[in-house]
């Protein structure tokens, strides 16, 4: 990228920077290819943080499905991680895993799942397991809280057999015909996913990110202290896609041993590592073994870390430098927080990013962990937390005795709780990715880039005011 007639004089945000709209001969946004060359075969430029509140199983193999890439935090325990890795592997690509409860579940307490719009539905079974029949998610609202789901399955459900259907097209047609929005789909009197009108549209745009056998990808973090090895050889064991070695410091000896011991174990794997904000870091972190760098120090919604300590960095420049360094070397990074619009995320891109990385932004969505809780007007919101935070530290460190984990609760950095309201309208991370994705394509359209890696090299970027950023946003209601 360069700068449009000005150069900047000191760090910048992505607030404080704009797309400059250039020549282009690219006619559609469905021209241009979004897929990162870092090797970790992805097909979109989007990553899930490694956050507690975040990445869970559901959000990964959902994100996974359109062509991005969930990394699952650290903080779970080796064994949940192990099966958390295989669950997602087990999940179909082709239709979305079902949100399974039982025939005795309230309406209440499966709302504390689901929303009741008509992109979702329950799949209903009995204690012993078998297949009872499917509750269209847009049921919920209209029955008594107490009603069981049992009681809602009236009548037959229309399904979709798996071995009719050949294109995402097929099952678009086949659920117009039956005048339905969402069915479970069947293979030899079998569930093995639901569908919706909107997922087939998906399925006709994304490409999901699969591994060499087909199955869905998913990245796991760990962390730089005890024994790493032990772990990444694990985790490499039940199907990881990517490593991730993730600290708040990443321009640390603790980092650079640790890289280097799993480095040396000849995994195979994309080796990630952060967070870091200098070019000077870069050179260290790839040195070591990194393939891609994290760069982000106190950007996100939910860290304390600049505010506590003022350590950090604006992170469009971060972004920028770091980019240029890790390209010098064969590596990649990733631009880790910030991101509040889509016009970030190609902010990010324009300054070199190979991906970006969300959280609390996904946070507020259905496939995020944790379950739904109403205000008292009513809105469906969920908890997010930082990773630094009292209450992710208490935990981490739930195996320690009281006494060691209050004692290291009494340092904890980040915001322990905060309310992430869904949007009505896009209650689902796919929501997300539809509006994000939209965004960036535009973007690299504006500047006649057909890859990111065009759009890196031909993004013009100009420098603004805060008034100047104020003039691009809507209005909700006229002046």
């Amino acid at each position: 990228m360069r700068f449009y007639e000005t150069r900047p004089s000191h760090d910048l945000t992505y607030s404080d920077v704009f797309l400059v709209p250039s020549r282009s001969g690219v006619t559609s946004r469905f021209d241009v290819d979004l897929a990162p060359a870092d090797g970790t075969g992805a097909t979109i430029p989007i990553v899930s943080a490694n956050m507690n509140s975040v990445t869970g199983p559901r959000l990964a193999a959902t994100l996974a499905r359109r062509g991005g890439l969930g990394v699952l935090p650290q903080d779970m325990h080796l064994q949940d991680l192990d099966a958390a890795i295989r669950w997602v592997k087990a999940q179909p690509v082709a239709f979305d895993t079902a949100f399974e409860l039982t025939a005795d579940t309230t309406v209440a307490e499966a709302l504390t799942q689901l929303l009741p719009t008509h992109d979702f539905g329950v799949v209903v079974r009995d204690a012993a397991g078998d297949y009872l029949g499917c509750v269209p998610a847009e049921r919920l609202g209209s029955a008594g809280e107490d009603a069981t789901l049992g009681d809602l399955l009236h009548g037959a459900v229309t399904a979709i057999d798996a071995d009719d259907v050949d294109s995402p097209r097929s099952v678009f047609d086949l659920l117009v015909a039956a005048d339905v929005s969402f069915a479970p789909v069947m293979r030899h009197g079998r569930v093995v996913g639901t569908t919706s009108r909107a997922s087939a549209i998906r399925a006709d745009i994304y490409r999901p990110a699969v591994d060499a056998q087909g199955r869905l990808r998913v990245a796991a973090a760990i962390g730089i202290n005890g024994d790493v090895a032990e772990k990444a050889t694990a985790l490499a064991a039940a199907g990881v896609d990517v490593l991730v070695l993730d600290t708040a410091h990443g321009h640390q000896e603790g980092m650079l041993r640790a890289l280097r011991t799993v480095s040396e174990l000849g995994l195979g794997l994309p080796l990630v590592a952060g967070n870091v904000v200098t070019a000077d870091a870069v050179d260290h972190l790839v040195g070591a073994g990194a393939s891609i760098v994290k760069v982000g120090v106190g950007p996100g919604a939910m860290c304390t870390t600049r505010m506590m300590t003022a350590v950090g960095r604006p992170q469009f420049s971060a972004v920028l430098e770091t980019a240029a360094a890790a390209r010098s070397m064969g590596a990649h990074v990733w631009a880790d927080g910030g991101v509040r619009y889509p016009r970030d995320v190609a902010l990010a891109l324009a300054a070199g990013a190979s991906s970006v990385m969300i959280g609390s932004w996904f946070a507020g969505t259905l496939e995020a962990p944790g379950v739904l809780r109403r205000d008292r007007d009513g809105r469906a919101y969920k908890e997010s937390w930082g990773m630094a935070s009292a209450k992710a530290v208490r935990e981490r460190f739930e195996r320690l005795d009281p006494f060691q984990r209050a004692r290291k609760a009494l340092f904890a950095e980040g915001i322990s709780s905060s309310t992430i309201y869904l949007d009505p309208e896009r209650p689902s991370v796919e929501d997300l990715l539809d509006m994000i994705t939209t965004g960036v394509r535009s973007s690299a359209t504006y500047a006649g880039a057909r890859s990111i890696a065009e759009f890196a090299d031909r993004a013009l970027v100009g420098i603004q005011s805060a008034a100047g950023y104020e003039e691009g946003k809507p209005l909700p209601a006229s002046w």
